[in-house]
């Protein structure tokens, strides 16, 4: 058996079902931004230093199987409401940091956070796909695009905790070049 099946070569494919597409499809488009999203965060996992960071990073690779699943399935089936809050909580642990949110970032201060960065933003671009997958008619259940938003919140925080951990300044205006970083910017 391989997995080159030679089915997909016309530029179609098959979705959870049998049901056969385009691989333009925006179904696709959306599940293939999460594969995107599981595969960046591996790079990052692979090159973060901190074990808790890389372990969280870890069990979030997983936790995106499902939600892609969700994606391709088209049900109106819920994520686990726990794992929402277990982003929301982590986020907020992180926030009380010290210096956390003291300025945007400017990636690439630090390979990982940079990595992380680069996570962050394909998280944005997955989450839009399913917004967009929504808004043209297809099931997307709500809570898919709560856990992407708040995923790539996480994925900037822990970009700056890295930055932190290693003594880097990654951030945006420099130490004492502008005012304080705010939501609002």
């Amino acid at each position: 058996m391989s997995i080159a099946t030679k089915s997909g070569d016309g530029g179609e494919t098959a979705l959870a079902g049998g049901e056969r597409v385009s691989k333009g499809d925006d179904r696709v488009g959306a599940y293939g931004a999460i594969d995107e999203l599981v595969s960046v965060m591996g790079f990052a996992r692979s090159i973060c230093d901190l074990p808790e960071v890389a372990g969280l990073t870890e069990k979030l690779q997983r936790e995106l199987f499902t939600v892609g699943g969700l994606l391709v399935k088209g049900a109106d089936e819920e994520l686990d409401a726990a794992w929402v809050d277990a982003l929301g909580a982590e986020v907020e642990r992180l926030e009380a940091l010290p210096g956390m949110l003291d300025d945007w970032a400017l990636p690439g201060g630090h390979p990982a956070a940079a990595a992380y960065d680069v996570a962050r933003t394909v998280c944005r671009r997955a989450e839009r796909s399913a917004v967009a997958l929504r808004d043209g008619g297809h099931v997307v259940p709500a809570s898919v695009v709560v856990y992407l938003n708040r995923l790539s919140d996480l994925l900037w925080l822990l970009g700056r905790r890295i930055e932190k951990e290693a003594g880097v300044d990654g951030g945006l205006r420099g130490k004492g070049s502008g005012p304080r970083w705010s939501r609002a910017w």
